[in-house]
């Protein structure tokens, strides 16, 4: 029965702190849903209409253009996941976040791992394994968009040489060129179709992708509406800029690849060094599951570890 009720109390720490993660602070939803009561059964015709026009501007306004404070965890879980491209929603990612818990929990605890540890572990794979694969899907996506995204200016440069307006040659490059590339300019020319301004449906984008390849184009075409000139000529030179600061980006990494190779070496290796001894010898290395002291060495040894290959990891990457 101990035990029973050590783990409903871990899995309800766990599932409220997934909670919490995923909907965001309890204080300002409950504030708001009293004002939404309030409004909705007050007298008050001042009350009612300031009512109807949040409705309004909230449905209205589209989540990517939302400042920091009002985005609620929630919002910012969806936003990561439209940036994947991948049309997945918060109830799979929180499916797929509570399957790794319960697995690697059960396979802990009946392997007769402590029931703290099994506790501990899994929930922090099952957070941090879907954040990881979300973050490697939009990094691969934004790699892709901006390794493209020269191309479709040239094609630009090319629609309007051509004689095309602008909002021709953004469907001739949704159309012609694959990938994120396309599939963003499709979004924009669609929202272009519906009534939107191409300097809103275009911002909308950037800030939504959040790179500043595509802001840089925003900003030129928005530049040259207000002053004019030859637009042709100026995405040209964007054009080229982009590729320059590709081929720095390249050359960087190679510059810094032995650094990398070294950090990644000396980081974990502690780490596989422990693993091979625990398959070895699992006896010599128990006492850091159930002594206090090498318990609180090993946080504080794996806690210094973390900082060196943070401060390893800053000092090789360099930003363009």
């Amino acid at each position: 029965m101990t035990q029973f009720a050590m783990i409903a109390v871990g899995a309800m720490l766990v599932l409220g702190l997934l909670a919490y993660l995923f909907l965001g602070s309890g204080g300002s939803s409950t504030t708001k849903r009293l004002n939404a009561f309030r409004a909705r059964y007050s007298d008050s015709a001042a009350a009612q209409v300031e009512q109807q026009m949040r409705k309004a501007i909230a449905s209205r306004r589209p989540l990517n253009l939302m400042t920091a404070d009002e985005l609620t965890m929630t919002d910012r879980l969806r936003l990561r996941l439209l940036q994947t491209g991948k049309g997945w929603t918060i109830k799979q990612y929180g499916y797929v976040s509570g399957g790794i818990f319960m697995v690697l929990f059960g396979v802990l605890f009946f392997k007769g791992a402590p029931l703290y540890l099994s506790l501990a572990f899994a929930a922090f794979v099952a957070i941090a394994v879907p954040h990881m694969g979300v973050n490697m899907a939009i990094k691969r996506r934004i790699t892709n968009f901006t390794s493209n995204f020269p191309d479709a200016i040239e094609l630009l440069v090319r629609g309007l040489k051509s004689g095309l307006p602008v909002s021709e040659t953004l469907g001739v490059v949704a159309k012609e060129i694959p990938g994120p590339v396309g599939e963003e300019f499709r979004i924009a020319t669609e929202k272009i179709k519906i009534g939107k301004t191409m300097e809103d449906a275009l911002q909308e984008t950037a800030d939504r992708l959040g790179t500043p390849e595509f802001q840089f184009f925003v900003i030129t075409l928005a530049i040259q509406r207000e002053t004019g000139g030859n637009l042709a000529e100026t995405l040209s030179n964007l054009s080229d800029v982009l590729r320059k600061r590709a081929q720095m980006k390249l050359k960087i990494k190679a510059m810094s690849s032995e650094s990398k190779a070294s950090a990644y070496i000396v980081g974990s290796l502690p780490f596989f060094v422990f693993g091979m001894v625990w398959y070895v010898n699992p006896e010599y290395l128990a006492g850091f599951f159930y002594e206090p002291r090498l318990m609180i060495a090993g946080v504080v040894g794996a806690v210094w570890m973390g900082i060196g290959a943070f401060i390893m990891a800053k000092m090789v990457n360099f930003e363009i």
